[in-house]
């Protein structure tokens, strides 16, 4: 019954208190004025084994309807499957901005292989004097008018950086059931509403999509200050707003991630490659995820079903209106994704597998695997400084 009313607790907790994490409004702000002059900008494109989703995703780029100067690079990080090729061939079918296509070379120690190629991508463009650069995976899709709305916010707002959560692709059964959870789990960890007012410490992006000013780039030694960082999206929030940056991070309406998620061991691979560097590689985080994990999500059902099976009336109504707030504050993501609103129950079914995908996380670092992704593994940093 204890444990009932702990778990009711915290997520009335939640519902008030965590920046209203729950709600889907904070989209890009919109301004009547267009900026007078239009910046230049270059677009930073880290793309590893691609070809895949380029097609998809690539095109969209080089048709943005802007009305500066702008460009598209598109680093090479080694791929297996004619990934830089496939670019220059579809520049050459659709035109559109200008593409330049090169390679860094394998990463040096010490970085990671998309920090590397981003940088490799900063310094083409820097000759170019852009005055944002736009940093967007190969797997992202953008509307037309996508660079000029973000540049348009970025100067009306005067903000630093503009990132938007790209809207993740969700056809499958296990995308429905997996994905929008990760997005309402992101946002409960960062509340999008702390991370855009000043003075706020929380800080986050997500690396799909981020317009980044040139000059807070350089301020907080983009991307070198975090060349180790696997999550390095947050990482590069934390960093520019630690430069006294100002941020900003919305949900996208017309950014979408074209990369499939078929089965439930691609989602799983993608959450637990990083879950446990998430939670700095630190057994008593993971034993308190685990047992926070338990009392939010997987208490409310049990202690419904056990109260009403034994009696126990104040656990059972403790219980049921735990899951009934949580699935209360899922079912506004569940909308954005234009989702079910049945499917807002079983959360704490999602949340189990999520508890899992963490466990394992954890049990392939210390079977010395690392972070793997693209057949690159991300050994277990040797210092403090390198896991922050």
């Amino acid at each position: 019954m204890w444990t009932a009313v702990g778990s009711l607790a915290s997520w009335l907790w939640l519902l008030l208190c965590q920046g209203f994490f729950w709600r889907t409004d904070v989209r890009l702000p919109s301004y009547d004025r267009e900026p007078e002059s239009w910046p230049a900008v270059c677009v930073v494109v880290p793309a590893r084994d691609e070809a895949g989703v380029l097609p998809a995703s690539l095109p969209s780029l080089l048709a943005q309807d802007y009305p500066g100067r702008a460009e598209v690079f598109l680093v090479d990080d080694g791929s297996s499957d004619g990934t830089g090729e496939l670019a220059r061939e579809l520049s050459r079918h659709h035109g559109g901005l200008p593409l330049t296509v090169d390679s860094p070379g394998e990463p040096p120690a010490g970085w990671t292989g998309k920090l590397w190629a981003v940088r490799h991508g900063i310094d083409l463009a820097r000759a170019r004097e852009p005055e944002f650069l736009l940093l967007t995976d190969a797997d992202i899709a953008h509307a037309p008018d996508s660079l000029r709305e973000l540049v348009a916010a970025a100067r009306g707002g005067g903000f630093d950086a503009v990132s938007l959560m790209a809207r993740l692709r969700v056809e499958s059964a296990w995308e429905r059931l997996v994905v929008p959870a990760f997005v309402y789990f992101f946002a409960q960890l960062y509340p999008f509403r702390r991370i855009g007012r000043k003075g706020s410490r929380t800080a986050a992006a997500a690396g799909g999509c981020v317009l980044l000013r040139t000059e807070a780039a350089e301020r907080a030694r983009i991307p070198d200050a975090i060349r180790h960082a696997v999550i390095d999206d947050v990482a590069l929030a934390r960093a520019v707003k630690g430069g006294g940056g100002h941020i900003w991070l919305g949900l996208a309406e017309r950014v979408d991630s074209v990369r499939p998620y078929p089965r439930l061991h691609d989602l799983w691979r993608m959450v637990s490659r990083s879950a446990y560097t998430q939670l700095r590689h630190s057994p008593p985080l993971l034993l308190g995820t685990v047992l926070g994990l338990a009392l939010v999500y997987l208490v409310p059902p049990f202690a419904l079903f056990a109260g009403l099976a034994t009696g126990t009336t104040p656990a059972a109504v403790c219980g049921g209106l735990a899951w009934v707030v949580m699935a209360g504050t899922y079912a506004p993501m569940l909308r954005y994704y234009g989702q079910p609103l049945w499917l807002a129950p079983l959360l704490p079914f999602t949340a189990f597998l999520y508890l899992l995908m963490t466990v394992d996380s954890a049990v392939r670092h210390y079977r010395g695997r690392g972070a793997a992704w693209k057949g690159r593994t991300y050994a277990r940093p040797e210092t403090a400084a390198e896991e922050s």
